[in-house]
């Protein structure tokens, strides 16, 4: 198996958690954006992220949308992931370059600086769930930390990592979410803080070629981790040429009209994969015709 999630609980449920190995989609996502080693490292974060917190989702048709707008020079990022292990997304600016940071590694702080992060959450309802919340550093996964406890009031530790080849594609990706229950006991909570704390980071665990179950057995270990659930993941966009084409019904007959009478065919680019979808002036034609 290549990327994957897996779910567990510890301490009698007092804990739950959920880490990902995911170098396989973050590779993906850099090679279909052509993405700088910090541009991938925050894409990479945020896929991460995003993947455990869609395997969260009860729903089959429960969709997350994570989205970051910020004043850095990387301008924004998007990630959507569904419950069964989907996950797609894009940066803004792909090709941000900067120096390392203080600490000589990739600063995705200094590349997302101040900003918003907006979980969005369709769940079939009327309207989705929007929880928003400041960027407290910038670097991911200290952000999503920070939105659990301020919008969902769930008291969390969110570690993600990114690790680059010297020829910049990715050597290792995961990280972890591990969450605490409402009744979970002073005793316990004091552990975690104090074993959490004593984490180097998660990418020094993954450079070791740690499995998220052995991340995960190195994190809650004394406390009974059991292994509930392991989940595929993977980059996948559902674009395709059919859903394109209602895009472009969607904008008008005068606007397709125009496009004809200038006699060219249109390329339409997705985001979040990057395909390029083409379309001649004789299937334009052909679009009004079947909208009529």
């Amino acid at each position: 198996m290549g990327d994957y999630i897996v779910r567990a609980t510890a301490a009698n449920n007092q804990i739950r958690a959920f880490a990902a190995t995911t170098r396989e989609l973050v590779e993906h996502a850099r090679a279909a954006h052509n993405t700088s080693p910090v541009a991938t490292a925050a894409l990479g974060r945020l896929l991460t992220g995003g993947a455990m917190m869609g395997a969260m989702q009860k729903g089959d048709k429960d969709l997350l949308t994570l989205q970051i707008k910020c004043s850095g020079p990387i301008q924004g990022l998007t990630v959507t992931a569904d419950s069964h292990g989907n996950v797609k997304g894009y940066v803004n600016n792909p090709e941000v370059m900067l120096p390392p940071s203080a600490q000589g590694k990739l600063d995705v702080g200094a590349a997302l600086n101040l900003g918003v992060l907006s979980v969005i959450k369709d769940m079939g309802l009327k309207e989705p769930y929007v929880g928003q919340t400041h960027l407290v550093s910038g670097e991911i996964a200290e952000d999503l930390t920070n939105y659990f406890a301020e919008s969902e009031q769930v008291p969390s530790a969110v570690a993600l990592g990114v690790l680059m080849n010297k020829e910049n594609t990715v050597r290792q990706a995961g990280g972890f979410i591990i969450q605490l229950m409402p009744f979970a006991d002073e005793e316990v909570i004091d552990k975690l803080e104090a074993k959490i704390n004593s984490i180097t980071s998660v990418t020094a665990l993954l450079d070791r070629d740690m499995t998220p179950e052995m991340i995960l057995e190195e994190v809650l270990g004394e406390f009974g981790v059991e292994i509930m659930e392991k989940t595929e993941t993977r980059f996948f966009c559902n674009c395709t040429k059919e859903r394109v084409e209602r895009a472009i019904v969607s904008i008008g007959k005068k606007e397709i009209q125009e496009m004809i009478d200038d006699g060219e065919s249109i390329e339409v680019n997705c985001h979040f994969c990057n395909e390029n979808y083409h379309f001649s002036v004789e299937e334009l034609k052909d679009i009004i015709r079947r909208s009529r």
